[in-house]
């Protein structure tokens, strides 16, 4: 590690104190912006033109258009003299080099994928050209339309037929569920494609509307039709079946390129050793709870009688009021972080619905705290399990995750300081701040008894088993199920709520590597802490409002801006943030 730059922390810190000190004006948002800010501010909005102009996932059209736009990007990028410029601007021109060439990779995997399940659509090139073409503003002539409607229903009809016996799948048809799954959602995608298309004209031609409105019923009918086939034959979702789940896995190549784009310098393999590791010691300091509340080494047992231990029906927004007061003084009474005071005066409450507990059964945050609790719509067990996993421990350990010292302080620094660069958002610096927080408060004592350290080692543990089953499911070794099965029988999560979780990680909303993002930054942020707050080498209060003006990037950038580290156009990640490890 280099020796951190004292002089460029004092000035760090003063000017985080002159852009809080000017909120809502133009000069909080361009206090320490770097040369390259406007270049990544026209990179954004430009990206963002793009996307609407060709907003059709699937089009080979949108595919070029991205690709060129990127490669003159990342030409254009490559005339900067780096040399010439501040630390600030050098670590800008890095991460506006790693988003490009990710992009660029993302764009040949994404087509790789779609490749994978063409057969099942050898209809999608007349529905994309139909779209296309109202998107270029070309006349139409609705008579032809007519027909090519006409005839696009032959063809799905035909496909449909192909996959309605499992048994007599054609080589070319058989395919994952995982797969199964992706080219389900794709024809509903072509169908939201075609319908667009069939609005912009109905209504408005009337001369359409007479060729095209019985003709486009057809077609939707068959996409519908053919869709739910599909996800039955192929995914083995049934109809209303909401409770399977089956995800779309990326596999090693995937993972390999968004461990590249974040700097993490370690394997899918390697990680899962890391989360072992921490799993193994959180599993050891459980047991010393479990012995001082009288269960011996069966830490399940003290686990089971934390979960007991919840508010009725009606108290639970003043619980979480009277705990995000405590963590707000812990830290403020510490001096360990900058807390404006208008950051302080603005974070909200609100609960969450029985649908969104569905996918989301714990507390989510920002500026507005979602607590989950049960509603008089569910059912008994549905009660108790919500009950059970908010009880008051759990909650203890994970509201000052959600606002302050964790999301709230985050978004608000955010959008006051190098606004810019949350075109880089990543979870390993969103997610990863808000849990070295837990471990900074465990290391200080903020639990006061063995249930509070049960509710707080159940939270580390959970994050230590997202990293191994979600790895392991993008790897191929694992299903869901047996993601679902690991949280109960290794975490001792509810059954229903481990459902949800698992859920929420494979639907889609989000990234491959986010539920790994929680653990891995909090370790990158610890070890930084390690090595600059523990020597002495800077206060707590300076490291933790240095990380947190820098905005959201990967955090070896956070660090080589920390420690002045020498950096060159082509930075590849090196820091191995946990030491070597075989595997």
């Amino acid at each position: 590690m280099q020796s951190f730059n004292a002089k460029g922390a004092l000035i760090a810190a003063v000017c985080l104190a002159l852009c809080l000190g000017l909120c809502g004006s133009a000069a909080s948002q361009t206090a320490m912006d770097s040369e390259l800010a406007p270049r990544i501010r026209n990179f954004s909005a430009d990206r963002s033109s793009l996307s609407r102009k060709y907003p059709i996932a699937l089009s080979e059209e949108r595919e070029k258009r991205f690709k060129a736009f990127y490669d003159e990007a990342l030409k254009d990028l490559k005339k900067v003299a780096f040399v010439g410029l501040s630390k600030d601007g050098q670590v800008d021109y890095i991460l506006l080099r790693n988003e490009l060439e990710h992009a660029l990779k993302q764009i040949d995997l994404d087509a790789k994928k779609r490749k994978e399940i063409a057969p099942l659509m050898p209809f999608a090139k007349t529905i994309l050209d139909m779209a296309e073409a109202r998107l270029r503003f070309e006349d139409i002539d609705s008579e032809k339309a007519a027909v090519v409607l006409n005839d696009l229903k032959k063809a799905v009809d035909e496909a449909k037929k192909a996959i309605e016996d499992p048994k007599k799948l054609p080589d070319k048809l058989k395919m994952s569920k995982a797969a199964g799954y992706r080219g389900a959602n794709a024809i509903g995608s072509l169908r939201s494609t075609l319908s667009d298309w069939f609005k912009f004209y109905n209504g408005y031609d009337p001369i359409f509307s007479w060729w095209c409105k019985e003709p486009h019923k057809a077609v939707d009918d068959a996409l519908k039709s053919y869709e739910s086939t599909v996800r039955e034959n192929l995914a083995g979702l049934k109809e209303g079946d909401t409770k399977t789940i089956i995800g779309d896995p990326i596999g090693a190549d995937g993972l390999q390129a968004e461990l590249d784009y974040e700097m993490i310098p370690y394997t899918p393999d390697q990680l899962v050793v890391i989360a072992n590791k921490e799993f193994a010691w959180c599993e050891a300091e459980m047991k010393k709870a479990s012995r001082e509340m009288g269960f011996g080494d069966d830490w399940m047992k003290a686990l089971e009688k934390v979960k007991q231990d919840h508010v009725e029906p009606g108290k639970q927004p003043a619980m979480i009021r009277e705990m995000a007061l405590e963590a707000i003084d812990f830290v403020k009474t510490r001096d360990l972080v900058t807390v404006p005071k208008l950051c302080e005066e603005t974070w909200r409450m609100e609960m969450m619905s029985a649908e969104r507990q569905k996918a989301s059964p714990f507390f989510l945050g920002g500026e507005t705290i979602l607590v989950s609790f049960p509603t008089d719509t569910m059912s008994q067990e549905e009660k108790m399990m919500s009950l059970r996993g908010n009880n008051r421990h759990f909650c203890r350990a994970v509201v000052h995750h959600e606002l302050i010292p964790g999301h709230h302080l985050q978004g608000f620094i955010q959008d006051r300081y190098r606004s810019y660069r949350q075109e880089f958002n990543t979870p390993f610096w969103v997610e990863g701040w808000a849990l070295h927080w837990e471990f900074l408060l465990w290391e200080l004592g903020f639990p006061k008894t063995p249930e509070n350290r049960v509710g707080m080692l159940f939270w580390r543990m959970h994050r230590c088993a997202r990293i191994i089953f979600s790895l392991s499911f993008h790897l191929g070794k694992m299903t869901p199920q047996e993601c679902i099965d690991f949280l109960v029988d290794r975490v001792g999560h509810e059954r229903e709520n481990a459902t949800a979780e698992v859920r929420r990680s494979f639907r889609g909303d989000y990234g491959p590597l986010y539920q790994a993002a929680y653990m891995l930054g909090a370790l990158q942020i610890n070890s930084m802490y390690d090595d600059l707050v523990k020597t002495k080498k800077m206060t707590p209060k300076a490291f933790h409002d240095f990380v947190i003006q820098q905005n959201s990037i990967p955090i070896e950038m956070v660090r080589a801006a920390m420690t002045d580290q020498k950096l060159t156009p082509d930075f590849r990640t090196s820091w191995k943030f946990y030491g070597e490890i075989k595997g």
